[in-house]
C-alpha cells in the first residue's frame, strides 16, 4: 500500500525536513549538505530512501545529482494533501530560510561572474558558436512589432538587432556591468529601456511587449520554468517568444569557464514549461554548435 510506503519513507526527522524543502524547489546534493549542515553521506542516504520511495525523483547532469517533489502521480498528490502539516513547523521554516539564502548567493555569484567576464564575453561566445549567428537566427522569427524585449540581454547585442524591426526595446539582466555595456553599445538613443532585474520577477508590466526572447540564460537559473511563466505574463496576446538554449550535455567545462549552472536541457522540458506557461504553436529548431554542444531554439505564441 502506497500510505505505508510513504509513512515509512517519512518515519524520519531529516527525511520530513528534506521533503518539506524539495516540494518547490530542485536543488544539487551540495546544495542540500549546505542547507542542513550535514556530511554528504548522510544526505545522500536519505535523499535515496526518499527517491525509491517515489517521493522524490532524480535527476543525474554531469557530476551533479539534483532532486525534487516527484512530478507526477500518487507520490506527488500524498506530498501535496500534507502541506499544511509543514507549514509552521519551527525546523522546515528555517530550512525554507535558508534554502532562499543559497539560492539567493547563487544568483549573486551569477551575476558576480557576468560582472568579471562582462568585456570577455563576446569572445567566449564564439569559442562555442564559431560562425554560427544566434542573434540573426533569433531575428529571423521576429515580425515587425512594437515593443521588443530581451530577458538576460548581456551587453545589448541583440537589443541592437532588435531596434531595426521594434519600435521600442526593453533589455533586462542582473549584471550591473553587463547593462554598463548594453548602455555603451545603445543607450541614449529613443525606445530604449535597460532594467535591471531577475528574469523570475521581472521588471515588466502585464502584457507589455510583443516580441521577447531569453537567449542562453535558463542554464543560469535555479528556477527556469518560473523565467518562462513570467515572460509569459509580460508578452502580449499573440505575441511571439522565443528561447535559446543549450540540448543537454556532459561537457563539464560549461560550469567552470562559463558559470552554467545546468548543462542545457531536454526538448521535453522545454516543450512543457512553453505549455504549462500557456503558449501554443511551439516548434524547435536544432543548431550544433562547437565543443559537443546543440543549441535548441524554440518558438511560441501567446
Amino acid at each position: 500500500m502506497d500510505i505505508i510506503k510513504y509513512s515509512k519513507a517519512l518515519s524520519d526527522e531529516i527525511r520530513v525536513r528534506l521533503l518539506a524543502m524539495l516540494r518547490d524547489n530542485e536543488l544539487n546534493v551540495g546544495e542540500v549538505v549546505q542547507i542542513l549542515g550535514m556530511s554528504q553521506p548522510r544526505i545522500s542516504r536519505h535523499l535515496k530512501i526518499l527517491h525509491e520511495s517515489g517521493l522524490l525523483e532524480s535527476r543525474r547532469e554531469g557530476l551533479w545529482n539534483f532532486y525534487k517533489l516527484t512530478s507526477e502521480g500518487s507520490g506527488r498528490r500524498f506530498a501535496k494533501s500534507i502541506d499544511w502539516i509543514f507549514e509552521k513547523d519551527p525546523l522546515v521554516v528555517s530550512d525554507s530560510v535558508k534554502v532562499s539564502e543559497v539560492l539567493a548567493e547563487r544568483r549573486r555569484e551569477t551575476s558576480e561572474f557576468f560582472d568579471e567576464i562582462a568585456e570577455d564575453w563576446e569572445h567566449l561566445q564564439r569559442e562555442v558558436f564559431g560562425d554560427f549567428d544566434l542573434n540573426e537566427q533569433i531575428m529571423s522569427y521576429s515580425p515587425v512589432s512594437g515593443l521588443c524585449a530581451d530577458l538576460g540581454c548581456g551587453n545589448g547585442a541583440l537589443l541592437q538587432l532588435m531596434m531595426e524591426k521594434c519600435s521600442s526595446v526593453i533589455g533586462v539582466d542582473s549584471s550591473k556591468r553587463m547593462l554598463e555595456l548594453a548602455e555603451k553599445r545603445i543607450g541614449g538613443r529613443d525606445g530604449v529601456s535597460l532594467r535591471i532585474g531577475d528574469l523570475t520577477h521581472l521588471p515588466l508590466k502585464d502584457s507589455e511587449a510583443d516580441f521577447s526572447v531569453i537567449s542562453m540564460v535558463l542554464h543560469h537559473l535555479p528556477h527556469p520554468e518560473q523565467a518562462v511563466s513570467e515572460a509569459y505574463r509580460t508578452l502580449d496576446k499573440g505575441g511571439n517568444f522565443i528561447i535559446a538554449d543549450f540540448a543537454m550535455h556532459s561537457n563539464e567545462s560549461m560550469r567552470t569557464e562559463y558559470g552554467d549552472r545546468r548543462l542545457g536541457f531536454t526538448e521535453k522540458e522545454l516543450l512543457q514549461w512553453m505549455h504549462d506557461s500557456g503558449f501554443h504553436s511551439v516548434e524547435i529548431s536544432k543548431f550544433p554548435v562547437k565543443k559537443g554542444l546543440t543549441v535548441l531554439l524554440v518558438h511560441g505564441i501567446k
